[in-house]
């Protein structure tokens, strides 16, 4: 006799507070016949808290062993089970483990559905005050100084708000960063420990921003950032090279200047920096 495949259940976990877990979430854990956790001793907390004992078999799926065990879990699908991914917070797959296995589960023609949960996506989103009518999730930004810049460079010009997380050790950099690429006076906000006891939602230019964050910053943070203004003029080369003449003159440094005319024209500082190196290498006066 054919076995049916069973279901990939996602399910959303509190990001902090765990009144805000959904009411389907304790059924599904109870009732799942694996439940495949990020962290068991997280999901050990979280069944506590909820007052349930999931029946079905606990297994980890975390970055680590998510290749090996898509599979073992991807088998139990097909032999009908139902499956329920967790991870620490929030949403499976959004920066978390769960891309794979969802991959895999659709490729084999397997249901794949959601228990909703909090999202600190969107929750920094609309607490930042920032245009949330369209926005774009970058993640996680490369740990690296450079490829974090390169990353940063790539979206330069994008007009749609962005929201990023960040550990708290590498925020100041990230913050940093961000000024240098997009202007000390991007708007932008940190929001720290979302739905817990000290959440803070720290707003203001990036530049600000970063010296803040220079003091020490803990906790969960994700951060948003206004998207790049529209541009009010296409400015040439020789446009951009002219307007960090005037600033230098004004006694700003080449660098602040080509960082302020790129906010200005609403273009990517490396546009701005290749129409100076340019000028310079014909021996146009810069």
């Amino acid at each position: 006799m054919t076995v049916a495949p069973g279901t990939l259940v996602l399910a959303g976990t509190p990001i902090g507070d765990i009144a805000d877990a959904p009411p389907r979430l304790a059924e599904e854990l109870a009732g799942a016949d694996v439940v495949a956790a990020e962290d068991t001793r997280r999901l050990r907390r979280l069944t506590q808290a909820l007052g349930v004992q999931p029946k079905g078999r606990v297994v980890s799926y975390f970055e680590g062993n998510e290749a090996a065990r898509t599979p073992e879990l991807v088998e139990a699908l097909l032999g009908g089970s139902r499956v329920l991914l967790v991870t620490d917070a929030g949403m499976p797959s959004v920066s978390d483990p769960g891309y794979r296995l969802v991959a895999a589960a659709v490729e084999k023609d397997i249901k794949v559905t959601a228990v909703p949960g909090p999202s600190a996506v969107l929750t920094a989103l609309a607490l930042s005050g920032l245009p949330v009518d369209r926005f774009c999730f970058e993640g996680f930004l490369p740990r690296k100084a450079g490829e974090r810049l390169s990353r940063l460079r790539e979206v330069a010009g994008e007009r749609r708000t962005l929201v990023y997380f960040e550990a708290p050790h590498r925020l100041d950099d990230t913050l940093a960063a961000m000024a240098e690429v997009f202007g000390a006076e991007r708007r932008a906000a940190v929001c720290r420990e979302l739905t817990k006891t000290y959440e803070e939602i720290k707003r203001g230019p990036v530049g600000e921003l970063a010296e803040w964050a220079a003091e020490g910053v803990r906790g969960e943070i994700t951060v948003v950032v206004e998207g790049a203004p529209e541009k009010a003029e296409e400015l040439d080369a020789d446009e951009l090279v002219r307007r960090v003449r005037v600033r230098e003159e004004a006694g700003e440094r080449r660098k602040e200047a080509i960082a302020t005319v790129a906010v200005e024209a609403g273009v990517p500082k490396r546009e701005v920096f290749d129409a100076v190196v340019a000028a310079k290498t014909a021996q146009k006066p810069v």
